[in-house]
């Protein structure tokens, strides 16, 4: 059983005399320059009344209005935020954080030359995981996804999509959507889900991409579909894994289901996987490291969020994604982890920010953009999540420090000093409990 018990209830919450109230403020993904825009409110206010943000704005102003209603102020709990800057939660709208076992070995594979694919091929890498995934008991990646959930809400993140994809077979793939269903009723984190059974050939395929293209869209989406157990598909569109045509033709078909649409695009070879997601609709792209400018425009165009995953190329030692260019270029760009145990073990949003400013040339601002509203509009919900906007859920976090510039600032480390989720604290330096 988790910690918290069971899942929140929505709180009544003031924070009053921040800093800077960093409000990322809109409702859909924010492209090109927009990204700079934050909207910072200093020495801001904001009420969360039933976990959801009723008003924002000077603290003066908010507390004279509020005391001019009929709303006693004792229901309500007080953060008092002076010194303090306030933003929206973070989103990290790519992860893979249900698996089992671990790739040690690999990252050492790795320092010695073994690329990436090379480490497929042999039968290691996803192939790897998915033996160890595939015997893992259903309360063990309960457990073990716990813990990660944990360690991700201490730097600050209040919604995570969680894909499948190490399980390759209709029993594994389910189970862990079913994981993922269950931890996001147990933990104050909100858990998107994504189906990736066409991660990689499993091994029983191999030589039969086609067949089993085939075999996930007449044995698996339907039962996927049936149990309501994801809002997302996604593949990975590369060289010798899945072709282009293979994940048209899945994801169309997963579209056409009702799932929304995801894709791995572009990390090791200049397939046209941007392209596709522009044709199809998808809500994002991600990677994109390889990307052509060609596709790079296609997305723009199509409205399609870039989401890049620059720890990815830091432990893969490969070009990053090229942050400063798509942004000029107009895309909405979003920043996540890409947390799985074999190319990035890592959950670390102050990495995230340290490589997205230091080496994708983003602005400071863009990156906070890029892990808020446009994280949130990565996973369909900039209506909802993403930015400190009345009417939407009271996902918040506090940072130790006066300015949102502190992040990157503070190399390495987290400057997150409070996470509240829909109104309830649920970080204060350690986790709390709910009761």
């Amino acid at each position: 059983m988790s910690v918290f018990g069971e899942k929140p209830m929505r709180g009544n919450l003031i924070i009053k005399n921040a800093a800077q109230l960093v409000t990322c403020s809109g409702f859909k993904a924010k492209q090109g320059k927009k990204m700079s825009r934050l909207h910072v409110i200093e020495n801001g206010a904001l009420v969360i009344e039933n976990g959801t943000i009723r008003s924002i704005g000077k603290t003066d102003d908010i507390l004279k209005d509020f005391n001019d209603k009929d709303y006693k102020i004792s229901e309500f709990n007080v953060i008092d935020a002076a010194g303090k800057a306030v933003l929206p939660g973070f989103v990290d709208s790519h992860t893979h954080f249900v698996f089992g076992g671990y790739r040690a070995e690999e990252f050492s594979w790795r320092l010695r030359g073994d690329s990436y694919m090379d480490i497929l091929q042999r039968g290691g890498g996803i192939l790897s995981t998915v033996k160890a995934t595939r015997s893992a008991k259903k309360e063990t990646l309960i457990e073990t996804g716990m813990q990660r959930l944990n360690s991700m809400l201490s730097f600050g993140v209040t919604t995570v999509e969680g894909k499948s994809g190490y399980g390759l077979d209709l029993e594994t793939e389910i189970k862990q959507l079913e994981v993922m269903t269950e931890l996001n009723k147990r933990h104050p984190m909100d858990v998107v889900n994504t189906f990736l059974g066409a991660h990689a050939l499993p091994e029983e395929y191999k030589g039969k991409a086609d067949a089993y293209i085939d075999d996930i869209i007449h044995k698996v989406l339907p039962v996927v579909i049936d149990g309501n157990l994801a809002e997302f598909c996604d593949v990975f569109c590369e060289k010798n894994v899945f072709s282009v045509e293979q994940s048209r033709r899945l994801l169309l078909k997963a579209k056409e289901l009702g799932l929304k649409i995801k894709i791995h695009a572009d990390e090791i070879e200049r397939l046209g996987g941007a392209e596709l997601a522009a044709e199809i609709g998808a809500v994002s792209a991600d990677h994109l490291l390889q990307a052509s400018d060609k596709g790079i425009n296609s997305i723009a165009k199509a409205g399609v969020v870039a989401t890049l995953l620059p720890g990815t190329a830091f432990c893969l030692k490969e070009p990053y994604a090229k942050g400063r260019f798509i942004i000029d270029n107009n895309c909405a760009v979003a920043l996540a982890s890409d947390l799985n145990p074999g190319s990035c073990f890592s959950e670390s949003i102050p990495l995230i920010f340290a490589l997205a400013t230091l080496y994708m040339n983003m602005g400071v601002e863009e990156a906070v953009t890029a892990l808020t509203i446009n994280g949130a509009a990565a996973l369909g919900r900039a209506d909802t999540i993403g930015s400190l906007d009345i009417g939407k859920y009271g996902d918040v976090i506090i940072l130790k420090y006066p300015s949102y510039q502190f992040i990157p600032y503070h190399l390495g480390i987290s400057t997150v000093e409070k996470v509240i989720k829909r109104g309830r604290l649920v970080f204060d330096g350690r986790l709390l409990k709910f009761y």
